[in-house]
């Protein structure tokens, strides 16, 4: 997360930086957990045969180590896993930019070339870049999650178009701008963490698809700049890479808000949880078109 709207690189020569290993069925959370403290959190795939993920963050002042220590703790409870050990390091300027460079290169996910601001070289002929920093939010590209969905919307777009889309749970908005420079057309990115609104509107500015994305705060399906979009407030892509729960609960709202014909991508559970959601959804009337795995992370592709 770049706070402020300015480069927190240019703010300090000196930084602090937080270090911390947990299973990959809580990175999710970690990664949504310390955007109000920390400069930039930068989250990754360490050991993919274990399920092991490395959180580095970033901070341009001292930070609260015992506050961080409690975040961690209720991330081990909800998610039934040991409690992460925190390592503080201070570090210089330009190591942290050297490691972000090195633990955050350009990734090619389908048509798609997600890179960071540190990346000079042009993308491949052909891609679709995105330019997403690491420490933005989550959805940079590196997770199970936001890669299923990536190639999700790669499927969808060589055999349909769609006009009116609505991202819920937006987090860096890295998947509205997907839809947007992949279809031209107006995107609705929602979220209920203000921070992940703002952070959508940076990325937003960044990639130059203000025309088509807009991004807004709805608890859920609540907002009322939600029910006036789209047509009527009905969507015919509705992209929702949240969480397995959630994904549950919202089952009817979604179902509400999709136009006949529509399509739905959603994300943010694990393979052992794709039973819980798709059964939630098939029992509103929505059908299986397709399913995308990376590791223990599943994207559904659901069709009204």
């Amino acid at each position: 997360m770049n706070k402020n709207n300015k480069n927190p690189f240019a703010q300090s020569k000196v930084y602090w930086k937080v270090k911390f290993i947990i299973p990959a069925a809580a990175a999710g959370t970690a990664d949504n957990s310390f955007d109000d403290l920390a400069l930039a959190v930068s989250g990754f795939e360490t050991d993919e045969a274990n399920g092991i993920w490395t959180f580095e963050l970033l901070f341009g002042d001292v930070p609260d180590i015992t506050e961080i220590k409690q975040r961690l703790m209720v991330i081990s409870m909800l998610h039934e896993v040991p409690t992460p050990e925190a390592v503080v390091e201070k570090i210089e300027q330009q190591d942290w930019l050297s490691q972000v460079a090195r633990n955050f290169p350009p990734l090619t996910i389908g048509r798609f070339y997600i890179h960071g601001s540190h990346v000079e070289e042009p993308p491949p002929h052909g891609a679709i870049a995105i330019k997403v920093d690491a420490g933005a939010a989550f959805g940079s590209g590196e997770h199970g999650t936001t890669r299923c969905c990536l190639e999700a919307l790669d499927w969808l777009a060589r055999s349909r178009s769609f006009r009116n889309i609505l991202d819920m749970g937006c987090g860096s908005g890295v998947l509205a701008i997907a839809a947007a420079k992949l279809w031209k057309t107006d995107v609705l990115a929602v979220d209920i963490d203000p921070v992940a609104v703002r952070v959508t509107k940076d990325n937003v500015r960044e990639n130059r698809e203000q025309v088509w994305v807009e991004a807004a705060v709805s608890d859920g399906y609540a907002s009322e700049r939600l029910k006036r979009a789209g047509r009527g407030g009905r969507y015919d892509l509705i992209i929702s890479n949240i969480l397995a729960r959630p994904l549950v609960k919202f089952a009817p709202d979604l179902y509400n808000h999709l136009l006949p014909g529509g399509a739905a991508v959603l994300s943010g559970l694990l393979t052992s949880q794709e039973t819980m959601v798709l059964s939630a959804h098939l029992m509103q009337g929505l059908k299986l078109k397709k399913r995308f795995t990376h590791n223990e992370w599943c994207t559904l592709v659901l069709e009204r």
